[in-house]
């Protein structure tokens, strides 16, 4: 770098010092604010929240039931005629939940205690409206994929088919139950 011919031959740090003249120091500033610490971590409540999505994606494993799928289930010991009849709708449902505006947790939830609920007072039959997913997910009706896979894991459940149309059709779900020992 050359110089420029025009410039003073001062030291540009002497020339500054002398146009800003006498400085003082100023007094140190107080440490900022610390941040506040984390709150102590809640592993059991994240370790059943972990333990309630694996469930549910259990739940979800397997071919996903559509719309207008219907759902039919019967264990081995029970007829196969006895399905038939639970499809016709020649049982009485005489209870009923209604699952619409649920979302996964909630609808799990209400759906278990009712059917212990059920169980409990003696109810042989009952209707589960799950709705056929028009305002769920673009893969599959997630209530009514969920409540077909719960209702196939209870031992108090003998068999399920979707209610005939003027029931709901394959936006509803008649269950037979297991008497009360």
């Amino acid at each position: 770098m050359s110089r420029n011919h025009d410039a003073p031959d001062d030291d540009d740090a002497a020339l500054f010092r002398a146009a800003i003249g006498a400085v003082r120091e100023l007094p140190s500033a107080p440490p900022p604010p610390q941040a506040p610490r984390p709150r102590p971590a809640t592993r059991m409540a994240e370790r059943d929240d972990e333990e309630a999505r694996s469930e549910f994606r259990q739940l979800l494993d397997g071919p996903l039931l559509q719309g207008g799928d219907a759902m039919q289930y019967r264990r081995d010991d029970v007829p196969a005629r006895v399905l038939r009849r639970l499809g016709r709708g020649e049982y009485a449902a005489q209870e009923e939940l209604d699952l619409h505006h649920a979302d996964a947790a909630q609808a799990t939830a209400l759906l278990r205690l009712f059917l212990r609920d059920a169980v409990d007072a003696g109810v042989g039959c009952v209707r589960i409206v799950h709705g056929k997913g028009m305002n769920s997910s673009p893969d599959a009706p997630v209530i009514k994929n969920l409540v077909d896979r719960l209702l196939r894991q209870r031992g108090d459940v003998l068999a399920f088919h979707s209610a005939p149309g003027a029931q709901g059709g394959t936006g509803a779900v008649l269950v037979l139950l297991r008497p009360r020992r």
